[in-house]
């Protein structure tokens, strides 16, 4: 997408485009020719430069075109002068000049040439051209320029970091929200297959849009002409006065690559594609495709339920719902259209409503991504809300789910794990790795809220919508009825909240209750309590400073009714400014959730206790992630990626063609280069090769045997500790070689590591969400353990320190009260590390570095094993469509 919202294919430019080459030269004016061409001594030599670009040119020459259709706007090439070193140039279409199509261009040739190897860009560029000297330093890439006589060069280095894709993002962000605008706050509207019959879903969406009160034009389009609802109806997309903004289809799923065709040739530039049966027919599927392609359309769907904007602008209700889309400040996008219903049906009655709702279906083009860019600048909406069956960018996910929580809350309806059959994990880093566990790792990661069902959503957008977010997870309990504040207080435990200590409040509330209640956590004023006594008890608890929430199960007895006074309660403490949360538990509602008005305010109240402390625990978790340390993704000295990327490439061409496992060789040699504390060793197919190498050690050694069909060589009994003498180690070896037979194929000797904590570290390549990285307790018993924190990839220093704490084993290796305190800064950079080796080599598909050995003094890496892959590099943020 541009930056008015059009979109252009961007693909290599061959043979086949030498004509589009020459018309666009030839458009050029004369000032756009001098700036472009000003060293070329005439229109032959244009011409024999313009030529070479779509000769081959193998990895040292590509040439990228921007296309709107069939028509060329914008093109940009680089050629490789020195190794890693290429100059870049473009030429873009003066009618398209400020669109930024040179910037798409730079953005996708960087990504090309970072996969070639190449570091840097160079460029020489006129002095007057102000516009090119503009791209290239707000491309956000490291930038360079002197001013060399009538130009300057230029140099851009290619080692993209959080800056750049920053930069890259926002682009984004101005780009989508303008092509977006066509779906969401369109001017016209055409629903293709607007039918007659009542029952039909077009005549549903035409209905809604006519009695939502659309502020734009509607139009109708039906094969037999006539009226529908009330609207005389086009007998084709042909026949339409004008060209609408979005046009809705509700055709059979024959007839939308064709329809679709129609749309785009008219103008359309939004489709909505709600019709079914599309997705799992390749010959449909590519008609579509290819004609949102051809004409530059945005895409929702197809097997959408639609779109809706409660905008009093706009008030778009292009559904089949029969729910109706009430205003509020919930930006809802889902790909399940019975979802979305069913969360437009739970909202209503609590008063609550959406700002915008889009089904993306089976998401061919519009997606979660697109609606957090949307969300992120829209100011009516104040809360995200997401149901995804499958992320197809996870890692363009992270990267906009975290920066959107930082400025609203995002929360996310997990859909279930299906039990599909895994892969053998050959690791315990691979055995560590699910789905479901990923999923965890991302929405911990980017400060999302994940929510289990229905109830939980809607009680988390309720506390969301009508408190302010906790300041910590200390949580008091008052009740009116023992019983039910000890099973409040239970639930509260099972969410992880933990229990305030009422030391300030307690003299002040014995004096309060009758001498049978309790003054402490949880506090049961018993049930004899008048509603003003039980408010002037939450009122003290709600000013103890030692309270982050509150929640009060109460119930209305034949002697009382306690719900007055927690209203007055509030009311007095809202009005002094205390901003502590309330939540109500009260038995027997209907609904799982509704509220209480107090004042201009509302308090969540829910039927159940543990959908309370659900609630209140998701929304803590989400205010303690916003009042963390952002963290970044630091600059790691030691790190050589050329020598790295060059083991890898090598290693490659002796295994399979399907890759393997590296040699214990090439395995310490790939750790050195990412500065990883690997333990020296020696690799020995002989017993003198050992003695040798035992010659070397100072103090004991160990030995670790190297054998066919082995990979966790402590669980096979392949390692011996403590060998002090050459006796003892040729009694090793022997052993080693008896009990391994013909699959023995010599061992690792090394220096004994200092004993300490044992941890795992592990990267694992997961198919759907990339590199992920994995902490855990390690040694034989890895995966008995089952200790595990994970986190996507890239890594920043707050993530990995989070990972460690995040362990049940925690307490007892860092902190006051460890009893075998471990060095949390070496853990930490072991962490980043492993983690920049799966982000800046894709080749490395699994790692296991197990044990990692940990000390109060730092980190050692014994032993580990690493596979590789052929993979070529992939920018999961670059600027792309999902078509």
């Amino acid at each position: 997408m541009l930056t008015d919202g059009s979109v252009v294919t961007v693909r290599a430019v061959g043979p086949r485009d030498l004509g589009e080459l020459e018309r666009l030269h030839s458009a050029l004016s004369a000032e756009d020719r001098y700036l472009r061409f000003f060293g070329a001594a005439s229109d032959t030599s244009v011409e024999r430069f313009l030529r070479r670009l779509v000769e081959p040119g193998g990895a040292a020459v590509l040439a990228l075109g921007a296309f709107a259709g069939e028509r060329l706007v914008g093109v940009g090439h680089f050629e490789v002068v020195v190794p890693d070193v290429a100059e870049v140039a473009f030429l873009v279409e003066h009618a398209r000049h400020a669109r930024g199509v040179a910037t798409l261009l730079l953005e996708h040739l960087a990504a090309a040439a970072r996969r070639r190897g190449v570091r840097a860009f160079v460029a020489e560029v006129l002095a007057e051209n102000a516009a090119m000297l503009r791209v290239f330093r707000d491309s956000g890439l490291p930038y360079e320029a002197r001013l060399d006589g009538p130009s300057y060069q230029v140099k851009l280095s290619l080692d993209a970091g959080e800056p750049y894709y920053a930069e890259v993002s926002d682009r984004e962000r101005v780009a989508d929200t303008a092509s977006l605008r066509r779906v969401l706050c369109p001017s016209s509207v055409a629903v293709v297959g607007a039918s007659h019959r009542v029952s039909a879903v077009g005549h549903a969406v035409l209905r809604n849009l006519v009695e939502g009160g659309f502020t734009g034009t509607v139009h109708a389009v039906n094969r037999r002409g006539g009226e529908v609802c009330g609207l005389p109806a086009s007998r084709s997309v042909a026949d339409l006065p004008s060209a609408p903004d979005l046009a809705v289809l509700c055709v059979p799923a024959e007839q939308v690559p064709g329809v679709a065709e129609d749309c785009g040739r008219l103008g359309v530039r939004g489709l909505l594609v709600i019709s079914a049966g599309i997705t799992g027919r390749p010959a449909i599927t590519d008609g579509l495709v290819g004609a949102v392609r051809r004409w530059g359309m945005r895409l929702v769907g197809p097997n959408s339920l639609g779109v809706a904007n409660s905008d009093p602008g706009v008030r778009l209700d292009a559904t089949f719902s029969a729910a109706g889309h009430p205003a509020g400040e919930v930006g809802l996008a889902t790909q399940s259209g019975g979802v979305a219903i069913a969360v437009l049906e739970r909202l209503a009655p609590l008063g609550l409503g959406t700002s915008t709702m889009v089904s993306t279906g089976d998401k061919y083009d519009v997606s979660g991504n697109d609606m957090l860019l949307w969300w992120e600048r829209d100011d009516r909406t104040r809360i995200g809300v997401l149901y995804l069956e499958s992320f197809g960018n996870p890692r363009k996910f992270a990267w906009l789910a975290r920066r959107f929580c930082r400025r609203k809350p995002l929360v996310v309806l997990r859909s279930g794990a299906s039990p599909v059959a895994q892969q053998a994990a050959l690791s315990h880093t691979a055995a560590a790795v699910t789905p479901s566990s990923t999923r965890e790792a991302l929405l911990r990661q980017t400060g999302a809220i994940g929510v289990d069902d229905l109830d939980e959503l809607v009680a988390v957008l309720a506390s969301l919508s009508w408190q302010a977010l906790p300041d910590g997870p200390r949580v008091a309990v008052v009740s009116n009825a023992g019983g039910l504040g000890v099973l409040t207080a239970d639930a509260c435990a099972r969410a992880g909240l933990e229990f305030a200590a009422l030391d300030r409040s307690a003299a002040e509330l014995t004096t309060l209750l009758p001498d049978q209640a309790s003054a402490r956590n949880p506090v049961d004023t018993t049930a004899a309590v008048d509603a003003g006594t039980f408010g002037r008890a939450v009122e003290v608890v709600l000013h103890d400073p030692a309270v982050d929430a509150v929640i009060v199960p109460l119930l209305r007895t034949a002697v009382g009714d306690p719900l007055p006074g927690l209203v007055e309660a509030v009311t007095r403490a809202r009005a002094a400014g205390c901003a502590t949360s309330v939540l109500a538990v009260l038995a027997g509602l209907q609904e799982s959730v509704t509220s209480l008005a107090v004042g201009e305010h509302r308090i969540p109240v829910f039927t159940d206790a543990s959908l309370a402390a659900r609630a209140l625990a998701d929304v803590t978790t989400h205010a303690r992630w916003l009042a963390r340390p952002q963290g970044v993704v630091p600059d790691l000295a030691h790190v050589d990626v050329p020598a790295a990327r060059e083991l890898v490439d090598a290693a490659l061409t002796q295994l399979p063609s399907g890759g393997g496992w590296l040699d214990p060789r090439q395995v310490q040699d790939l750790l050195a280069a990412f500065g990883l504390p690997v333990v020296p060793s020696t690799v020995c197919t002989s017993e003198e090769d050992a003695l040798a190498a035992f010659r070397a050690v100072s103090g004991s050694a160990a030995l670790k045997v190297r054998a066919d069909g082995v990979l966790h060589k402590a669980r096979a009994g392949g390692v011996v500790l403590g060998i002090a003498t050459v006796a003892e180690l040729r009694a090793a070896w022997a052993r080693l070689a008896a009990e391994f037979g013909a699959r023995f194929r010599g061992a690792v000797l090394q220096p004994v590591v200092e004993p300490g904590r044992e941890l795992l570290v592990g990267v694992y390549r997961e198919a759907a969400f990339g590199p992920v990285v994995v902490l855990g307790l390690g040694g034989t018993d890895a995966e008995l353990i089952a200790d595990r924190s994970r986190r996507l990839v890239p890594l920043t220093d707050r993530d990995a320190h989070d990972m460690l704490h995040e362990l049940r084993a925690a307490p007892h290796l860092v902190g006051p009260h460890a009893d075998r305190p471990v060095d949390a800064d070496a853990v930490v950079d072991v962490l980043l590390r492993a983690a920049r080796m799966a982000e800046l080599l894709p080749g490395v598909v699994e790692m296991d570095l197990n044990p990692v050995i940990v000390t109060d003094r730092g980190a050692q890496v014994p032993d580990a094993r690493v596979r590789v892959e052929p993979r070529e590099p992939d920018d999961p943020l670059i600027r792309r469509l999902r078509l």
